[in-house]
Parts: structure tokens; sequence; C-alpha cells
């Protein structure tokens, strides 16, 4: 016998080295399958998408799918085990099912080669094409979130015609639209926003809350300093011009809409200096509710905020109706001399000067836009409560 027979005593090799071996063939193997998987999927979305190839049986096949000391154990959908069959007898995972179905997803062929953490470098086939369809949504919804103003004024600029989509003027606003469509406000062609942006003021008196004035007067835009693309940010909501306090503003159009809409009940509390002392019985009239020439208000809660001062009053109120603080108290005979509102959607003015702003935290944007879901939800539910 020659010396080939003895070198496995000559020069043993450790278990160690023996087992690192097999997992070496393993790895090998499993890559050659991997492979060969690829190019069949490959081979089979291609006949789906109507390609011509010139000999789809001309791939190698690898003789180990077909030996049974490589089949291996694998999950089925349910979770019971299954054996492996060989990939001629298997069914092919593809992306794709069929070219109507390939074309209404949005996938395209993409040949590039990315790096995973797992397995190196792979085939990414199909990824998102960025020319495909884009989710569908309401005109008044696309101007809200281009930043040019809420929802309702949107809906306002749609009917009045000032709105074209496609060359064709639409005065419908929940008319659907995408982000493929050409949509142009008054001459200009508009586009989703991408950066939103949300601020907090402590807006100080002679400030028009508006983004621009005609009569030259200032405006709270004015005191936004250093802030990117300022021209799509707006307020949420209206303050006087002498009146002061928390003031958000935004170019979120749907976070506008939610908290000035009535049905969300967003609460602001307000610090009113009156022209004399507020009467017990007029206080009690304003909690209980009264009667005014655009319909029935009353406070979520009142009372005075400066000890034996009973000219200065706070009153908490959901309601958005323009100037209502004011008129409420004008009805009952009471000259407004100061009005300050001290919190809106849960925020304050603390460590904000007068005239001053920041930007809203993470926090307090999700916040803001969860505020008072149960009570929308609860609202939605009983609509569609059956009646007794």
């Amino acid at each position: 016998m020659g010396k080939q027979a003895f070198e496995k005593f000559i020069n043993p090799k450790s278990p160690a080295k023996i087992k690192e071996e097999h997992r070496q063939e393993k790895r090998k193997i499993k890559a050659e399958m991997r492979a060969e998987g690829e190019e069949r999927r490959r081979i089979k979305a291609a006949k789906l998408r109507g390609e011509k190839l010139d000999d789809p049986s001309s791939f190698p096949v690898n003789d180990h799918y077909a030996k049974d000391k490589f089949k291996k154990k694998e999950y089925s959908s349910g979770g019971n085990y299954r054996k492996a069959d060989s990939f001629n007898n298997k069914k092919s995972n593809s992306f794709v099912s069929s070219p109507e179905s390939q074309s209404q997803q949005g996938f395209v062929k993409n040949e590039t080669l990315k790096k995973t953490k797992n397995y190196g470098t792979k085939n990414e086939r199909f990824v998102k094409n960025e020319n495909a369809v884009s989710e569908q949504m309401p005109l008044n919804k696309f101007i809200a979130h281009a930043g040019i103003c809420g929802r309702r004024e949107a809906a306002e600029l749609v009917k009045q015609g000032f709105v074209k989509v496609n060359n064709d003027t639409v005065f419908e606003p929940a008319f659907k639209v995408s982000e493929t469509d050409n949509i142009v406000l008054k001459g200009k062609k508009i586009e989703l926003q991408r950066k939103l942006i949300y601020i907090l003021m402590n807006k100080p008196k002679d400030h028009i809350t508006t983004t621009k004035d005609d009569k030259g007067r200032k405006t709270v835009l004015d005191l936004l300093k250093g802030v990117e693309d300022i021209k799509r940010i707006y307020p949420i909501g209206r303050l006087d011009r002498n009146t002061t306090g928390v003031l958000l503003l935004t170019n979120d159009g749907e976070l506008s809409q939610k908290l000035t809409h009535p049905s969300f009940q967003i609460k602001k509390i307000y610090e009113v200096g009156l022209d004399k002392p507020l009467q017990k019985k007029d206080a009690e009239q304003i909690a209980n509710g009264i009667e005014l020439e655009d319909g029935f208000i009353k406070a979520d809660a009142i009372g005075y905020v400066g000890g034996n001062d009973k000219s200065l009053v706070g009153v908490e109120i959901h309601s958005g109706r323009n100037r209502i603080v004011r008129r409420i108290f004008e009805h009952l005979g009471y000259e407004v001399k100061k009005l300050d509102r001290v919190m809106f959607a849960n925020l304050t003015k603390k460590n904000v000067e007068r005239g001053r702003w920041r930007y809203l935290s993470e926090k307090e944007i999700r916040l803001l836009k969860y505020m008072n879901a149960s009570v929308q939800k609860k609202k939605s539910i009983n609509k569609t409560e059956p009646a007794d």
C-alpha cells in the first residue's frame, strides 16, 4: 500500500478542522443552490413579462438538489415541517404573478447589486418605480399638504375656480388627484410639501395673524427670522391684532385642519382683562351659556385669576368662532381691555418671551397629531350605531 493510504494516520486532522471543512462545504453548496434558484426565478419572471429568452434551459443545473443527503427540513406556511423537494418539483416564489399585477404594484426590473448584512451581495431584482401611480387624495387636501392653507380655505379656493388640474378648471374640492397630476393655483404650479415645520409663537400686539396684509401692516410672519421656506408657513387659527399669546404656525395642512375643526374640541385658555369687575351672576351666565347673533355659546370653565382683582378673569373654551371671547363679554356689557391666550392645544408660552418663537419638539408634534383622537373615534362610532 502506498503512502497516500496512511496519510490520515501520519497527519491526522483535528475534529475542529474536520468540522470546519464540512461547514465550508455546506456553505458552498447552499450558495450554489441560491444562485441556481435566483436564475430560475429570473427566467420565470421574464416569461411572465413576455420577454424572449434565447434558451431558458441552458443555465446550469446543480446536482445537489437531487441528492437526498443535502435535503433539509423547512417550515411550511402552516407552521408544520416539510421536506424540501428538488427544485424541479418545487414551486418558485416569484416576486410577480402576471404582467398586469406587476404594473399595478409599480415594480420594475433592476439588475444592480446591493450589499446586505447577512448574505453579502445579492440581486435586487424588483424595486419600487418612482413613476408608479401615487396615492390619490381630495384636491383640497392636496392643496393643504402643499402648504398653501388649511383644507377649508383650500375648498373655498377650488369652489371659486382658482385651481386647474391638468389644464382643466375644477370646482369640486373632493375631486381626486395624485402627485403625478399637474395642479396649478392662481397660475402657479403647486407640489406636495416635503419638509414639515411646526412653530410656537408668543404673539405680541400690533401684528396681524395672516401671511400678508394689503395695508402694509406688520404680520406674524415678520417675526419669523431665519425660517426656511417661510412663504409656505401660515398660522393655525386667528388672533386679533391686539390679542397676544400662544399662536401655532405650520405648513402641515392636515394638522391645521384638525386643530381648527370644531369636532376635535381643541382646548383654549384665555386671560381676560375687563374694564370693570366681573359680577358673579354674569360669570354663571357665561358658564351656563348665552345666545349670540351667530348661535348659542358657553365657556367650558371660568374663574377669577387676579386674587382680589375681579376684573382679571380666566376663560376656557373650545369654540373657534371669530372674536368669540370678546363678543361674549361685550354681550354682557363689558369691554375687554386685554386678551392673552395662555394655552392652545395643551401648549403654553412658557419660556417664550413676547414676540419670540421656538420649534416644537417631536413629542409635542406627536401629541398634537393624536390629540382628542378618542373623542373623534367615539363620535364616529355613535354615528354608525343604529337608532333604537
